[in-house]
């Protein structure tokens, strides 16, 4: 089975111009938003034995999460920062489904 991705560059482009200026206006706040979006925009491009894949996660499901680690990594001077990004993979593995 032939996997592949049919994503733009352009999109590409335009992902990276958009977000380092929305965190800027809300002071890193759309973080869960981007990250949504970002992944989606990744699902939605990618083909894989044969199979789409669809990102079912919202900005709003991963807001709490995303404050709270946010907060442990401060408190913990960085070191939760290592289970902050192994759960946010977590989360987004769990929010990804194949189909077809």
């Amino acid at each position: 089975m032939e996997s592949k991705f049919s994503g733009k560059v352009i999109s590409v482009f335009l992902f990276c111009l958009w977000a380092p200026i929305l965190l800027m206006f809300t002071l890193g706040l759309a973080t869960p938003f981007i990250v949504c979006t970002v992944i989606r925009w990744i699902c939605n491009n990618s083909i894989i034995s044969g199979k789409t894949l669809t990102f079912k996660g919202t900005a709003g499901g991963l807001f709490g999460r995303w404050i709270l680690w946010y907060v442990l990594t401060i408190l913990t001077f960085g070191i939760y920062g290592f289970w902050s990004t192994r759960n946010q993979i977590k989360w987004v593995i769990e929010n990804t489904e194949i189909t077809n």
